[in-house]
């Protein structure tokens, strides 16, 4: 190993001492108050035989939609019936993070229906891609012919196919190692939301020329919405990590799961303009991730979280409102899903939505790895497994109290 090669390494494991004092110096790290007791839930399976289902939404009809990170939909009936769904997802990009991702439902979908996708794509066929080997080497991957699109969809009446109707956003930043992808989204009456991960490309999360690390909010024909604080722009946050979940409480709020560094996955609040503080360009070419994930000292006035992990990371990919009734004291709060931590994380967040008043813990290790979540319209969650392999399932969760 070189002489420079070894003062990079020196200087990485003494920035990282140095982010973690910062960060709990600028308060970046909330601590909820001690948890509830264990919640009352009941689980049961929808759906199982599923390998790395990434999205999940549910129409009003209750049918589930889901969407494998390889490249199938697949929909399950309220009478349980399992359907595969006919789409074309021939061009999919399915490398490490990378693949069929966020999935939402029009707010108007028994007249339109339509789903919207995130989905990274080659732009050319046989395009090199990083063996996930080296996919994590902490240096920036050359992007060789992928992005990712928001892709708008139109289902038939009997979920058996679904027809592509247009890309929505094109030039979602996508490298050809895979690794951070994203890609959460919502679609609410005014638009469609879409959290976008950095690519582990030290600049990207600051450039606001670049789609990714950002929050973008864009409308139906994937112009930017009125409002959005950079003219011209679909950005509307930046300093983001890799945002995988997206959420809409009432009244517009917009909440993100972001996966942390080795700690500190966060819960953000999103508003116009704001700068989440993600910069892990310390260090000239490498990708620093000894950096805070709120990084105050170098992005003054940067938002710390509404909630974070801490040390270390559970891995949050999914982020939902639960609704006003029916959960208990979280009625109307936020839950979480965790992969590395295997569990639900309920958080009652405080009246104004800028911190935690609550949190509580509940399926740890009972179910694997969990992944994304929805509500139904009776209420209930629905969660979806992450183990590979075929031995995915599709989960719906209910309060018994």
């Amino acid at each position: 190993m070189s002489r420079t090669r070894r003062a990079r390494r020196r200087a990485i494991r003494s920035f990282a001492a140095l982010a973690a004092a910062s960060a709990v110096a600028a308060g970046t790290l909330v601590d909820a108050p001690a948890a509830h007791a264990q919640p009352p839930l009941e689980v049961t399976t929808v759906a199982d035989g599923l390998t790395i289902p990434w999205g999940v939404v549910v129409a009003p009809d209750g049918t589930v939609l889901t969407g494998e990170r390889s490249g199938r939909f697949v929909a399950v009936r309220p009478d349980g019936r399992k359907v595969n769904v006919k789409a074309d997802l021939s061009k999919i990009f399915a490398v490490k993070e990378a693949g069929l991702m966020g999935l939402a439902i029009d707010p108007g979908f028994d007249e339109t229906r339509r789903v919207y996708s995130c989905q990274a794509e080659y732009t050319r066929p046989g395009a090199f891609t990083v063996p996930g080997e080296i996919a994590d080497i902490p240096l920036p991957a050359p992007q060789t012919g992928q992005t990712i699109r928001v892709v708008s969809w139109r289902v038939n009446d009997d979920w058996t196919e679904m027809v592509r109707e247009r890309t929505v956003v094109d030039g979602i930043p996508v490298t050809s190692s895979g690794r951070h992808a994203g890609c959460g989204l919502a679609a609410t009456s005014d638009g469609i939301w879409v959290g976008t991960g950095d690519t582990a490309t030290p600049g990207v999360p600051q450039d606001r020329n670049s789609l990714g690390g950002k929050v973008l909010h864009v409308d139906r024909n994937g112009a930017p919405a009125p409002g959005n604080p950079f003219p011209g722009s679909p950005v509307y946050s930046l300093g983001h990590r890799n945002i995988q979940g997206v959420a809409i409480a009432p009244g517009g709020r917009v909440y993100v799961a972001e996966q942390g560094t080795t700690r500190d996955d966060e819960i953000n609040l999103i508003v116009a303009g704001g700068n989440y503080g993600y910069q892990p360009d310390r260090i000239p070419v490498i990708y620093d991730e000894s950096v805070p994930m709120t990084d105050t000292g170098r992005i003054p006035g940067a938002i710390g979280p509404v909630w974070s992990s801490g040390d270390s990371t559970i891995a949050t990919p999914g982020v939902a409102v639960l609704p006003e009734t029916g959960w208990g004291p979280y009625s109307g709060g936020l839950v979480v899903t965790a992969l590395k931590g295997q569990r639900l994380v309920f958080l009652k967040p405080s009246d104004d939505g800028r911190r935690v008043v609550s949190k509580t813990e509940a399926l740890t290790e009972q179910h694997g790895r969990l992944r994304s979540v929805a509500v139904a319209p009776d209420g209930s969650l629905v969660l979806t497994t992450s183990d590979g392999g075929g031995a995915d399932r599709i989960l719906r969760v209910r309060w018994t109290e």
